[in-house]
């Protein structure tokens, strides 16, 4: 590999595909495009004659001369996409974010260190040549000691239905930030509006705040009058604005203002700006280099998986803080002084969750980072809750309970022994497992409980019971005080006692018309033996 150029294949040419498409077949890197849509392929073919094309993915990873995979598919995806690269012993570059769960983020880099291969995630501005004037501006004092950055990103433009604003564009402030600032936040804040989706932010503002006294605020909105991409960095001495909607070579300017003391009254002293020279190159064709000199140098990347990994980590601190109303959230252990008050016996494992000092957490129990338990809930021995879950007041769960990450527990719900709850579920204010199917108070029937498995994303409302022995399926929704006595489909609206099924549900939890598709992100389904099933798309 040192005395060639290592071969890529481009997965997923869509919206953003195309144009890694471009580049890395620019810088005579490109091998092969995989796509699930013919068309699209074709088209590429006509524009790419010496292009190989191909529909599925085991085909690229069966190619002994493919060296690098360059991921860009809808962030759901890109978790089982990246795990089966790595094992195939490919090098791997993924658009932003890396994935969406934290403890899918560590398995990867594990994954990637113990093959010693390359992970990248594209945090496009990183590149920017603006943008590394700006490192250097910093790390060289220009600045002097900074005090706060600000970021908009804002535009009228391509409204997403698969992710909100905040996943959509803010990723790309945040990694700048924490590049700039060197350290991770303490806490972070969040509040959005959802304005054309009750559950879709269409604008949010962030605030991250640091040991060091640094803050920064992220302004993201797709609803905006005019397009705003504005990073600016506040020093005590100087101050810089990298306006990437200006053409060059104004996109940076350097601006001598700062704040003099007279009489103990701070005075502004404004300057005219300079232009700060630098080179006019395309960033995302400076990133593709980047993966390609990484790969036959073997050095890590400057977005490696890491850095991709604390990225997710704000990400979902803000997702929290925004579906919390704009609650603080703390991020380092030094600054959780709830923590000094952790009520979990010594064999637990909670390390970067919340314990409300009211709730108990018995030996041998796990609990991943992000996740909150709330006041008088009791977790026992032998459970596993994953990342990022809120397990509200008055919650019990097990023994030997496995709950998946992102869950939502609300209030006064028990988890027994024999449910497995799947990542994403949630479970409505006094809903009701069980797990033995004819209980006696006199005789001890432990050993006939029935498994009871909550499928991926499923819903729950409140008041509902689940009889034990039964499934819910992936995105399923249980109607407030159903009962449910046998297996429910994947995507199916149940209500009522005993349970009917009365509809289907999208993903995003909309109730779906007969053609099956969704009337508010339009996602598409086909109907299964077993439920419904959504239509892939590149």
């Amino acid at each position: 590999m040192t005395n060639r150029k290592p071969s890529i294949a481009v997965i997923g040419s869509g919206y953003w595909g195309k144009n890694l498409v471009r580049n890395y077949h620019q810088l005579g890197a490109l091998r092969l495009i995989c796509d699930k849509d013919e068309s699209t392929l074709v088209r590429f073919k006509d524009q790419y004659p010496e292009t190989e094309a191909c529909s599925g993915f085991t085909d690229v990873l069966r190619r002994e001369d493919i060296h690098g995979v360059v991921i860009a598919t809808p962030a759901e995806t890109h978790f089982a996409l990246i795990r089966e690269a790595l094992l195939a012993g490919k090098h791997v570059y993924v658009e932003k974010p890396l994935v969406l769960h934290e403890n899918e983020a560590t398995e990867l880099i594990s994954l990637a260190e113990e093959r010693e291969l390359i992970l990248m995630v594209g945090h496009l501005l990183q590149y920017h040549p603006a943008f590394l004037q700006i490192k250097e501006l910093v790390a060289g004092g220009k600045l002097g000691r900074i005090n706060y950055i600000c970021s908009h990103r804002l535009n009228l433009g391509k409204i997403r239905r698969e992710e909100n604003i905040l996943w959509s564009f803010a990723p790309h402030d945040i990694s700048m930030i924490l590049s700039l600032v060197g350290e991770e936040p303490e806490s972070v804040s969040a509040t959005g509006g959802n304005y054309l989706h009750q559950k879709i932010a269409d604008v949010t503002t962030t605030h991250l705040e640091f040991s060091s006294g640094i803050k920064a605020h992220i302004f993201v909105s797709w609803l905006h009058p005019f397009k705003e991409q504005k990073l600016v960095v506040v020093g005590d001495r100087k101050m810089v604005v990298f306006d990437d909607t200006k053409p060059w070579p104004d996109k940076l300017l350097l601006y001598p203002h700062k704040i003099n003391w007279q009489d103990n009254v701070p005075i502004p002293a404004k300057a005219e700006p300079e232009v700060v020279d630098m080179p006019e190159e395309e960033p995302l064709r400076l990133e593709c280099e980047h993966f390609l000199w990484c790969i036959v140098n073997g050095q890590t990347p400057r977005t490696d998986g890491h850095e991709g990994l604390r990225v997710l980590r704000i990400l979902n601190a803000s997702q929290r803080s925004l579906d919390q109303n704009g609650e603080k959230i703390y991020l380092t252990e030094a600054s959780k002084e709830e923590l000094s008050h952790k009520s979990y016996e010594q064999g637990a494992e909670v390390q970067g969750a919340f314990v409300h000092p009211t709730a108990i957490v018995d030996e041998n129990v796990t609990v991943e980072t992000g996740t909150k338990i709330w006041h008088f809930s009791h977790i026992l021995s032998g459970s596993r809750i994953g990342a990022n879950c809120n397990i509200g007041q008055n919650v019990v769960i097990g023994p030997d309970v496995t709950i998946g990450s992102q869950c939502k527990i609300q209030n006064n719900v028990s988890v027994y022994k024999g449910v497995t709850l799947e990542d994403g579920v949630f479970c409505g204010p006094s809903m009701v497992f069980t797990n033995v199917y004819n209980p006696r108070a006199e005789i001890r029937k432990m050993d006939q409980v029935r498994s009871t498995l909550v499928k991926k994303g499923a819903t729950v409302g409140a008041n509902a019971t689940i009889i034990c022995g039964t499934t819910i399926g992936q995105y399923a929704l249980v109607g407030a005080g159903a009962v449910i006595t046998k297996n429910v489909p994947d995507h199916a609206l149940v209500v009522g006692n005993p349970a009917k099924q009365i509809g289907w549900v999208c993903q995003c939890g909309e109730r779906l018309p007969d053609n099956l598709v969704c009337n508010v992100c339009d996602k598409k389904y086909d109907k299964k033996q077993k439920g419904i099933e959504g239509l892939m798309t590149s």
